[in-house]
């Protein structure tokens, strides 16, 4: 779908990496600029304290794009980066601003010099306000200060860690939607403009109708545990071999008698304690302890039968080994074969770009890149003369 557009990925870490991945996995030429060292993510193992020399995590958010070492302290290597913006179609970036307007690549100075460039910024807060400056991670500005982390676990217990990179992933497809519509603008009138994504500002279109609940009551109600759902038939409940189950109700009373089918106790169906929503929650914990009894009579095998003949919606809670042999991961296109950076043309299981577009070449195009692998060919293709890259080499300006 992108195919013939060129993509400058001026970032590290997570969060514009993988928006440049899902760009590289639709089409476009994505050339990552690296720091002297290379993306600190090429180190997550090695920070985390293992000897593993293979890195699925980087390798996701970068398989398919090129590789130039640039550093963008020296006046030549800025010069680099204008350069390469300057034909571009967009410039992707997570770097603070003030750094790129102290260096001269900024959204004004590169629009100069190509006024149909889609410039996207990433950013922990924004680009305005007393917080554009401060640095921006996922557990950060993404979890913590949009009150996701407060709000998700139960009253009273202790905020705990989401998963890795869950926030900066979920950015990365902001990015990337913002980048698109962007994309349709400059193509339609010829100008580009400024594509402004943020950890902060995704947390909280993510969390958006509770976030809502509060701006319009003033308040909103705390996470309960599971014996305390308000709708108890939206809830988890465990079989008789120690699977966990996830139902979920229809608005309205229309699941209760199915459910009363499901675990055998037709005989509650018209038990005035149960047959309404309010009856249901203020007898919330006699329901669930009943659901719960019924569950621990029946296998997931025998349960997911029952519940699917009572037109009840559920899903397994899985385990991600689980998930990696669901076939309907496979079936969905939500895992791919992604290519070896071994050159031997093997290839390994991944985890697909977000969106699907059958029929269509959307998976990964090529492994990660090596460290500065691509640094050669783009300077020339730059029309750099071969004394002249050489030169840059040997002054550490590239590697």
């Amino acid at each position: 779908m992108l195919e013939g557009l060129k993509v400058i990925e001026y970032a590290t870490y997570m969060a514009a990496p993988g928006a440049g991945c899902i760009l590289s996995d639709w089409g476009a030429e994505v050339i990552k600029i690296e720091p002297p060292g290379g993306d600190p993510i090429r180190n997550f193992f090695r920070t985390i304290g293992t000897d593993y020399q293979d890195n699925p995590v980087f390798d996701f958010d970068n398989r398919g794009k090129k590789s130039i070492v640039v550093d963008t302290t020296t006046e030549e290597g800025q010069d680099i980066v204008r350069k390469l913006a300057s034909d571009a179609d967009v410039f992707l970036t997570n770097v603070r601003p003030g750094g790129l307007a102290r260096s001269g690549m900024d959204h004004e100075s590169l629009r100069s010099l190509n006024p149909k460039l889609v410039y996207c910024s990433l950013t922990g807060y924004g680009l305005e306000g007393p917080d554009a400056d401060r640095p921006g991670f996922d557990i950060a500005s993404f979890w913590s200060r949009t009150g996701v982390a407060r709000l998700t676990i139960p009253k009273g217990e202790d905020p705990y860690a989401l998963r890795t990179a869950f926030g900066d992933h979920t950015t990365s497809m902001s990015a990337a939607a913002g980048i698109c519509a962007a994309l349709v603008e400059a193509q339609r009138t010829g100008k580009g403009r400024l594509v402004e994504a943020s950890l902060f500002r995704t947390g909280l279109y993510a969390m958006g109708s509770d976030f809502a609940i509060q701006l319009f009551f003033g308040r909103i109600a705390s996470t309960k545990s599971r014996t305390e759902q308000i709708v108890p038939i939206s809830n988890f409940y465990q079989t008789k071999d120690g699977h966990w189950i996830c139902t979920v109700a229809r608005q309205g009373d229309v699941d209760w008698v199915p459910m009363c089918k499901v675990i055998d106790r037709e005989d509650l169906a018209e038990d005035p304690r149960f047959t309404t929503s309010k009856a249901r929650r203020q007898n919330m914990g006699e329901v669930i302890a009943l659901i719960d009894e019924g569950f621990a009579k029946y296998t997931k095998a025998e349960i997911s039968e029952r519940l699917d003949a009572n037109s009840i919606a559920w899903a397994p809670v899985q385990t991600l080994g689980e998930v990696a042999e669901d076939p309907q991961a496979f079936a969905s296109g939500a895992i791919v074969q992604t290519p070896s950076s071994k050159g031997d043309g093997s290839t390994y299981a991944s985890p697909a770009s977000p969106v699907r577009f059958p029929g269509a070449d959307d998976g990964p195009k090529g492994p990660s890149p090596r460290m500065g692998e691509h640094t050669r060919e783009v300077l020339a293709g730059l029309g750099m003369e071969e004394a002249r890259i050489d030169a840059l080499l040997k002054s550490s300006v590239v590697a």
